[in-house]
This record gives C-alpha cells, sequence and structure tokens, in this order.
C-alpha cells in the first residue's frame, strides 16, 4: 500500500513552544508557559486551564484541536486493560492500549498507521503500512493514558503498538524527548521496540537520554528469521547483534529480546539453544509471549506447557527468561494483534 503523507493540519501536540508564541501574540509571555505546562505537566484540555481567561481558553481550545478522535473503546481485564480506536485528521487508524498491573501502568503506543515491516504472524503487518505518525499523534496517546489512568500515576511508555518506531525516527524521537522533558516520565521507564533495523539502534546510541532497548527476535538463526520477519534479509543477525552489543556499551540499560513462541516453528529445543547463545553475550533478558491469534496466521500459539518447558530451557542455559502476561487476548489489544479494523464509535 502507497504511504500517506504526513498531516499538515496543526493540533494540539504538534504545536511547538514557537507555535504557541506565535498564538499568544500579544499577551503576556508566561501565558506561553502556562499553556505548555497545562499540556504536558498537568495534562488538561485548554478549556480546562482555568489559570487563562475564559476568552482566550477558548481561544487556544480552538486553534490546537485534538489529533485523535476516539472510533472505539474497549475494555477487559475487569477494566484493567483499555483499548482506544483512534481516527486520526486524514482517516488514518491506529491503536493504543492502557495496561495497569499491581506496581504499575503501562501504555502502549503506536508510531505508525499500519506497519511495512511485513512480519506475517503480526496483525500490524499483515494490514500493511499507510503512513508515519506525526509527533503530536505519538505524544497525545500519552496524554490520553496519563488522563484515564488517574488516580493512578503513568509510569511507563513502550512505543511496541501499531508499526515501526525506528522506521519513524525523525519523529519517534522528538516524542520521546517531550515525553521525558515535558511530561516529566523518566528514560528509564521509556523503551522503544524494533524488529531490527540497525540505523536506527545506532543512532539511538547517540541519544543523550538512555532509554531501553527492545528487539522483537522471534529466531536465532538468519534462515527462520529471514522468513518470520523479513527486515533479517538486509540486516541479519550478526550486524543486529554487533548494534545490540554497542548499544549496551553506550547506555549501559538492559537490552530485551521479544520472543513470540509459535507450535512447532519457534519453541524448539533448539531454538532455545540458539537463542542463548545470542543472549548470553549480551546479558539480554527475554521476554516470552505465547503467540496471540489473528486473523491472518493460521499456526497457533505455543501451548502453557510448551510455553513453561521453553522458559525453563533457556533459564537452565543461563538466560534470564519471563513470560509476559497476555493482557486484551479477547479485546485484540494483546502483543501483535492491533489492527485497527473497527472504523465506527461503539463497533
Amino acid at each position: 500500500m502507497r504511504g500517506r503523507t504526513l498531516l499538515v493540519v496543526p493540533t494540539r501536540y504538534d504545536a511547538t513552544r514557537h507555535d504557541l508564541a506565535e498564538l499568544l501574540a500579544g499577551e503576556p509571555s508566561f501565558r506561553v508557559d502556562q499553556v505548555w505546562d497545562g499540556l504536558h505537566k498537568r495534562v488538561v484540555t485548554p478549556s480546562a486551564m482555568t489559570e487563562l481567561p475564559a476568552t482566550l481558553r477558548a481561544r487556544v481550545d480552538e486553534a490546537l484541536p485534538p489529533a485523535l478522535e476516539a472510533a472505539r473503546e474497549s475494555t477487559s481485564d475487569d477494566g484493567q486493560t483499555v483499548k482506544w480506536l483512534w481516527r486520526l485528521g486524514d482517516g488514518a487508524l491506529v491503536e493504543t492500549v492502557l495496561m495497569h498491573y499491581t506496581d504499575r501502568s503501562t501504555v502502549c503506543v503506536s508510531s505508525q498507521a499500519g506497519c511495512a515491516m511485513g512480519c506475517g504472524f503480526c496483525a500490524t503487518g499483515q494490514a500493511g503500512f499507510e503512513r508515519q505518525l506525526t509527533v503530536g499523534e505519538i505524544v497525545e496517546q500519552v496524554a490520553h493514558a496519563v488522563d484515564r489512568a488517574r488516580p493512578r500515576r503513568l509510569s511507563n511508555v513502550v512505543l511496541m503498538g501499531m508499526g515501526e518506531p525506528m522506521a519513524n525516527y525523525d519523529r519517534v524521537w522528538p516524542a520521546i524527548e517531550r515525553m521525558h522533558d515535558d511530561m516529566g516520565l523518566s528514560a528509564r521507564h521509556l523503551t522503544i521496540s524494533t524488529v531490527g533495523i540497525v540505523p536506527g539502534i545506532r543512532r539511538l546510541a547517540t541519544e543523550e537520554l538512555p532509554v531501553n532497548l527492545a528487539v522483537s527476535l522471534h529466531a536465532a538463526n538468519d534462515t527462520l528469521r529471514d522468513e518470520m520477519v523479513p527486515i533479517n534479509r538486509r540486516y541479519p543477525l550478526d550486524e543486529l547483534m554487533a548494534a545490540c552489543a554497542d548499544y549496551l556499551a553506550a547506555k549501559g540499560r538492559r537490552l530485551s529480546f521479544e520472543w513470540a513462541l509459535i507450535a512447532g516453528v519457534n519453541d524448539r529445543g533448539s531454538d532455545a539453544r540458539e537463542l542463548a547463545e545470542r543472549a548470553r553475550p549480551l546479558g539480554a533478558h527475554v521476554n516470552l509471549i505465547p503467540l496471540n491469534p489473528t486473523p491472518g496466521y493460521a499456526t497457533p500459539g505455543t501451548p502453557p506447557e510448551g510455553v513453561r518447558r521453553f522458559r525453563d530451557a533457556l533459564r537452565a542455559l543461563g538466560v534470564n527468561a519471563t513470560v509476559r502476561q497476555n493482557r486484551g487476548t479477547e479485546i485484540d489489544a494483546a502483543c501483535g494483534q492491533l489492527r485497527a479494523t473497527a472504523v465506527t464509535l461503539g463497533t
């Protein structure tokens, strides 16, 4: 699918401080800080910024419309998982998932409408690519999660939703900086996921903020990974592992490997041994994810007994491995299920 161009209509979180200064020309200079902090630190709409005169609130609200329109909201896990389907200004659809745990609240954010990576077992990859998200469209997803999580504090942001973040680096990184610098989220609680875009990993190593890196690995030999994750043909495993090692050397942050367990495909003893050989030298943590069902991939995920056996095999081989708790499977909000198929409110 041919990609759409980026939106040019200014939206609430795409506005820069310079944009606000122009909008508020003639007002006292401190009004810029009030609006900026209201959007990012307090995370409220312009109409709720009671420190502003009512007429100014209305002007800002009209000049800076939201980028995201709720097309559908779904909940599961007794309300502890919330999935939003957003309609963007040009009609593109993206999804965001908020998950509450005992000790944290995490939001899974999309960075693209669709995805061009072509991983057949992933619903987003099955749907194809539409366009890049803007900085504001990414940040606004986090703002909605902050607001919905109250009175709890949103503690973690993972760019593991729709799209490949490293393929939209020029918008993803400014969005990360906005989350850190202006919304007050710790770099240690910000995670960028990638299927293995090596130039993006190397670029990330040069940035000031030590965010977490998660690599969606899924196979530890090139033959199988070429089939499962097509970008591996461009950036094979040895090249990917070298980039990961350099990132670790530069940032000292823990590296995670994501591994979707698929019955009879990558859940064998040989797969565990190959994965351990890749993970041990890097001290990488392995997140095991039983494959979630998607309409376009018939092979089932590994059953629970096989998942435990694979985890135990990795641990016996000296690898720190855990099984990710699936959340939101029944509302297609779990890992690999985001597809953005519903288009009307309440459907």
